[in-house]
């Protein structure tokens, strides 16, 4: 004797199978944009450690004149400006914006991108992605 009570399950797999595909697909998506997100702010972060490098080395010399060397070379706002400008024109880098404060010993260095990133118009609408980063730097010590 046959039972056939199994008649309203038949095809409901099918759903369930694409429904974990699904979910499949776009958590290996989301890692590729997760990890491309990753690398451009390791990438921005490079280039603002450069740029306060840069910056932390670039003594003003009229203000070393004027109040002679103490324990540290006198950095300002001006000459950290044309510091970070310059090494960002060498890189050939291309940031968005930055920003640069100092007090005199040390500088700190804002840098802003906005990128593309991978599937960027699944998970973010098609908008660019912002990374900053900050970086800071000390001017040299008078040996």
């Amino acid at each position: 004797m046959r039972h056939d009570d199994g008649g309203a399950e038949r095809g409901s797999t099918l759903p369930l199978v694409l429904v974990c595909w699904l979910v499949a697909a776009l958590m290996a998506l989301g890692a590729i944009a997760a990890s491309d997100a990753f690398l451009e702010q390791q990438e921005v972060q490079a280039v603002c450690d450069g740029a306060a490098l840069a910056a932390a080395n670039a003594t003003d010399e009229a203000a070393l004149y004027a109040v002679g060397v103490g324990e540290t070379l006198p950095l300002t706002r001006t000459g950290a400006g044309v510091a970070i400008a310059d090494q960002l024109a060498d890189g050939g880098t291309r940031l968005d914006a930055w920003a640069a404060e100092t007090d005199g010993v040390e500088v700190t260095v804002t840098c802003t991108r906005h990128v593309e990133i991978a599937f960027g118009w699944l998970f973010l609408g098609g908008q660019p992605l912002e990374r900053t980063a900050v970086a800071s730097a000390r001017a040299p010590t008078v040996p």
